[in-house]
């Protein structure tokens, strides 16, 4: 009877990950399976581990044969471990992407305070710049009010070089 999962000596999974151009992996032998587990923190492989991949042969020749050794048992301890496996990286995901919602929430939620910050800064600033136009007109007005009564005044035979030396001797009259 031939099982539907090849030789369990050849079944080699492996991951990589780039880590400043190194292969990053993690090596677990498990008799008589050769079983290369994903380890995000590994930075390379150690020396036992080197030598047990480079001692390991690869080339197999009933790599897809089935083995009559290997039992049944064997065969699904191989398949919960990959199970197992696959659940942890979806549990790992789910976290991640967990943490990754609480982030952009955080994020919306600041982006958020920003925007009600910088709504009344600028309804602010438009208050300030209608006060200063108002300021404006307001000064214009009075310049225009000054300018009529010099005007008037003027009229009326003032000086503004008379007006100066009156009130120099006015002043003068009041020391005395």
């Amino acid at each position: 009877m031939h099982s539907r999962y090849p030789n369990p000596r050849c079944i080699v999974i492996f991951g990589v990950f780039k880590k400043t151009m190194a292969i990053a992996m993690r090596v677990i032998i498990l008799e008589p399976y050769f079983l290369v587990r994903l380890d995000p923190n590994a930075q390379s492989l150690s020396e036992e581990e080197l030598t047990q991949v480079q001692d390991y042969n690869f080339d197999h020749p009933d790599c897809a044969k089935h083995d009559p050794k290997v039992d049944g048992d064997t065969e699904n301890n191989v398949a919960e471990l990959l199970s197992e496996e696959l659940n942890l990286r979806e549990t790992e995901a789910l976290k991640n992407q967990r943490r990754a919602d609480m982030g952009l929430l955080e994020s919306k939620k600041i982006a958020s305070q920003y925007q009600k910050e910088a709504d009344k800064c600028n309804s602010r600033m438009e208050t300030c710049e209608e006060a200063r136009e108002k300021a404006e007109m307001a000064l214009v007005a009075q310049k225009n009010l000054s300018a009529l009564w010099e005007l008037r005044a003027r009229h009326k035979g003032w000086q503004e070089g008379l007006a100066k030396s009156n009130s120099r001797s006015k002043g003068k009259l009041h020391s005395a």
